[in-house]
């Protein structure tokens, strides 16, 4: 099973902390698209989506959204005041020209030396792979938002993707509902954990190697 709306959240507001003023930003499908509600209030960012905004902002009120009006996943947002409309080719021409700051995405899988899989399932049928490969590979920096296991209770965090890979080292912070894990070209840094669990708790979750040091902070 998935995780629960609270845990979500607790992910979601986690890697909010991660941004900084001044930051072009693309939020994934699923937990990543939850962070447009969470930015600090004295911290600006600009969300850029593929479909061609830029500037949007948190979920609108219930009764309020704009059918018209929605980000990559489909889901209903605001805008802020700068915001602007383009052509999804003109949206994909600044992923691939490396301005986005900062990308956080959703995963299947994540290796042990920052490999992402996320946009397939073998066997099960999908859309598309979106701007999964061109966001992984083109911004700055790339953080993953997930759940720590899989629905069928089997850990995402591994020594080596399974799954059809989106990129290949393209990871430098994992955000889960029970860490938060550095990835480091010594290996994966176990850096906070969240208040509910113990670093073996973590360990026992995860089939990569977890380098563990002498403070873990809590969040």
């Amino acid at each position: 099973m998935g995780l629960g709306r609270e845990k979500r959240h607790l992910v979601a507001s986690r890697a909010a902390r991660e941004l900084k003023t001044g930051m072009i930003v693309n939020l994934g499908i699923g937990i990543p698209t939850l962070v447009a509600d969470y930015v600090p209030p004295d911290i600006h960012v600009v969300f850029q989506a593929e479909n061609g905004i830029l500037g949007y902002g948190p979920t609108p009120r219930e009764g309020e959204e704009d059918p018209f009006l929605c980000n990559a996943g489909g889901l209903p947002v605001t805008l802020s005041k700068e915001a602007s409309y383009f052509d999804s080719t003109v949206a994909f021409g600044m992923i691939r020209r490396g301005l986005l700051d900062l990308t956080i995405l959703g995963a299947l899988q994540v290796s042990e030396e920052g490999d992402l899989a996320n946009w397939i399932v073998p066997g099960k049928r999908v859309p598309g792979m979106g701007g999964a490969i061109e966001l992984a590979q083109k911004a700055r920096r790339v953080i993953v938002a997930t759940e720590h296991l899989a629905r069928d209770g089997r850990p995402k965090i591994l020594r080596a993707c399974t799954f059809p890979l989106t990129t290949r080292k393209s990871v430098q912070l994992i955000i889960t509902d029970m860490a938060v894990i550095q990835v480091t070209e010594q290996g994966l840094v176990l850096q906070e954990v969240a208040k509910e669990y113990e670093p073996g708790d973590v360990v026992q979750a995860t089939e990569a190697r977890l380098i563990i040091p002498p403070h873990v902070e809590r969040f």
